[in-house]
């Protein structure tokens, strides 16, 4: 008798083992559009192949090529969490990419600014400024699976966001009033972090959080997605691209010459530009 997948125990990129979940997979599956009927034959060719002690990276690899060979729009969709983590290994790229989505929502954004404090100089990852206030914006990137923003983060930033604010605030040269420190991560703050987070009046954003409102739901909502989605562009090309600051698919169907750059063919370009268009519309 075949024994229920959600008995089975699967194992987390933190080495942490967990029941493995069906609905679980069934929701990630239906984030990405897919219809019922697609995501049903997923469900079932994965069921199939579950075993004691898989990880979830064999059951992401999986859905991800089924999902593939249905659409490949759906399996950029699909891989954004992944896409994220693959902005690294440095934390400029991620800093770029919030800047920017920052700037799609009506900010004028500097990345990288260095700012006085009462008591010494910061360096800002991201600097924000809409409607006469300023918010700074520091990015804490993992390039590895299973790490988490434990509440040291933002206890040290929020000390930093305090220094930077009493100067600012007093500085009469200052057109703006710095009003909020942010703490954005890509992947997941602790409970206690939060807990910090909240009652020091900082806004966190993670993966997963605020709930409605999370860098997943932001993503998915205005269509901003990282050039690394792509499922035609080689790391080699992804890599090109980030050095030249072309961190969203949106900026390189704008400036589309940086693949004549790399060498792409016509009929190779046409095939990626449509691919990172239909996901940027749908």
């Amino acid at each position: 008798m075949k024994t229920s997948s959600n008995k089975i125990s699967i194992v987390k990129a933190s080495g942490e083992v967990a029941q493995f979940s069906l609905a679980k997979l069934k929701k990630s599956l239906k984030r990405t559009g897919a219809d019922d009927d697609v995501i049903e034959h997923i469900l079932e060719m994965v069921e199939e192949e579950l075993y004691e002690g898989i990880t979830t990276k064999e059951i992401y690899n999986r859905a991800f090529a089924l999902l593939k060979k249905k659409k490949r729009v759906l399996a950029s969709k699909y891989k954004l969490k992944k896409a994220i983590y693959e902005l690294g290994p440095t934390g400029f790229p991620f800093e770029h990419f919030i800047g920017t989505i920052l700037k799609f929502s009506g900010y004028e954004v500097t990345v990288g600014a260095i700012l006085q404090g009462e008591c010494v100089e910061h360096e800002i990852d991201v600097l924000a400024h809409k409607n006469n206030e300023t918010t700074v914006v520091e990015c804490k990137f993992h390039s590895e699976r299973g790490l988490v923003c434990n509440v040291k983060i933002p206890l040290y930033i929020h000390s930093r966001y305090i220094d930077v604010k009493n100067y600012w605030n007093t500085f009469k040269k200052h057109e703006t009033t710095l009003t909020q420190g942010w703490v954005v991560t890509n992947t997941r703050f602790t409970q206690d972090a939060v807990q910090y987070g909240n009652c020091a009046g900082l806004y966190l954003l993670s993966w997963d959080y605020p709930s409605g409102n999370s860098l997943k739901d932001i993503i998915d909502r205005l269509g901003l997605y990282p050039i690394t989605v792509s499922t035609l562009l080689t790391n080699r090309e992804k890599q090109f691209l980030l050095n030249r600051d072309v961190v969203l698919c949106r900026e390189l169907i704008k400036d589309d010459f940086y693949l004549d750059h790399l060498g792409v063919s016509e009929v190779r370009k046409k095939r990626i530009l449509a691919e990172i268009g239909q996901l940027c519309d749908s």
